[in-house]
Formats: C-alpha cells, sequence, structure tokens
C-alpha cells in the first residue's frame, strides 16, 4: 500500500489530538486501520480531523476499571497517535477511513470540549528507546523470527511473508508493533505493549506472549488466511 511520507510523520504536531476511544482495539505505529464511521459524535469529530492536521489518536477504553460505556469512560493514558491518509465520505454522511499509526503518546490532560460531540486531549509523543547494545537487538530479532516462524508453520504464505520481514530494514522495535497488531493477543496485552516504549522490554515482553499461544488448529487454518499477514505497514 503506497502511503505519502505526509502520512507517516506528525510534522509540526501541535499537540493536540482528537481522541477515537474503542474497547476492542490497539493501534500501533506503522500498520494501517481501516475505520468505518457512523456514530454522529464521530462523523463530526472526522470532519474537522480532515479539515485541519489529519491528526486521530486510537485510545482503549480501560473497561477494567469497571466503568460503563456510556459518558466518558476512562480510557488507557498511553495512546496511538496517527493520521488520515485516505478517506470516502458516503452519501449519508459516513465515513470509510485508512489510519496509518505514526507514533505512541500519553494523555496528559483532556481538553474542554467546546461545544463538540467528542474527547479531545493535550498528548505528549513518546519516542523508542533504543535496545543497549547491535548485539542485543540482533539477538532479539533472532529469537522474534525464530518463534514467529514456529507459530506461522502451518501457514506457508504467511511464513513467506515473515521471512521478508525479519530480513527487510524494519526496526526491532517496528517488528515489534507489526507482530503485536497481527497476532491474537488478548486486547489488554496489545495495550501492554503498546505502553513499553523501552524496545528491549518490548521485544522480550512479546517473546513471551508468543510462546503462551497455541499455534492455529489445521480445521481453522483456511478462516484464518483471510486475515492479512503482514497487515499493511510503513517502511518509516
Amino acid at each position: 500500500m503506497g502511503i505519502s511520507d505526509h502520512a507517516t510523520t506528525l510534522g509540526d504536531f501541535k499537540g493536540e489530538a482528537r481522541l477515537f476511544p474503542l474497547p476492542n482495539l490497539v493501534l500501533f505505529p506503522h500498520v494501517v486501520q481501516p475505520l468505518h464511521i457512523f456514530e454522529p459524535r464521530y462523523r463530526q469529530m472526522i470532519r474537522d480531523c480532515l479539515d485541519d492536521d489529519r491528526v486521530l489518536a486510537m485510545a482503549l477504553v480501560a473497561t477494567r476499571q469497571g466503568y460503563g460505556f456510556f459518558g466518558d469512560p476512562p480510557l488507557h493514558p498511553v495512546i496511538c497517535v496517527g493520521k488520515v491518509f485516505k478517506e470516502e465520505i458516503l452519501p449519508d454522511g459516513r465515513f470509510n477511513l485508512l489510519l496509518h499509526g505514526v507514533s505512541r503518546g500519553r494523555i496528559v490532560d483532556e481538553m474542554d470540549p467546546q461545544g463538540k460531540l467528542y474527547r479531545t486531549a493535550k498528548v505528549e509523543i513518546l519516542e523508542d528507546i533504543p535496545p543497549a547494545s547491535l548485539q542485543t537487538a540482533l539477538d532479539l530479532r533472532k529469537s522474534l523470527a525464530r518463534q514467529m516462524t514456529q507459530w506461522f508453520a502451518p501457514q506457508p504464505a504467511a511464513v513467506v511473508q515473515l521471512r521478508k520481514l525479519i530480513k527487510s530494514d524494519l526496526t526491532l522495535g517496528t517488528l515489534c508493533d507489526v507482530f503485536s497488531f497481527a497476532l491474537p493477543l488478548e486486547i489488554e496485552i496489545k495495550q501492554e505493549l503498546l505502553e513499553l516504549v523501552d524496545v528491549e522490554e518490548r521485544a522480550r515482553h512479546l517473546l513471551e506472549e508468543i510462546q503462551k499461544l497455541e499455534p492455529p488448529p489445521s480445521d481453522i487454518i483456511k478462516p484464518m488466511t483471510r486475515r492479512k499477514f503482514p497487515p499493511d505497514f510503513s517502511l518509516n
């Protein structure tokens, strides 16, 4: 998928982001998520987003805190700040979007909605902390390659794509993000991986979680192959 350079950077990010809370999705940097927007408040949000900087942040609803989904539920503070890089406006006002995850961020403070139906927050961008040494990064990369290959063994086409990713110039942190997004991990585990800015910690945590996954049974291999691997992602 062709993604313009403009969609893979935040440019002169002003430190504010519109929030799109969901209870069942964690977006990661470097991957693309299709979205269908139909609720009135989020239609308003997307119209404002497209008229402005096209920045939209995905936030996971903190369901384990015991709150419902009415009003403004609490959110996990670490989010993924993305950019809308392709949109389709439907005749009835709904939207189909492609959102490219650009960077981790942290909600510093939610802002006064000032008459808007959706939530907005002041956000600080979180940068990756690389492994302490190149050798550590290489060792973790090899471990990820081995475990991911074992997990996808029943799906030869996925293994071919996996090997291309491992041999590419993608950083260890980016590989972890792509794999974390693609694997069938529990949503709270995905959030934990999103929150790890230390790439070595992120890789080790992901390796632990892959070990817990059962390989897909042979009788569901066909349905699983419909899920694209790797997901659409950026080389940036």
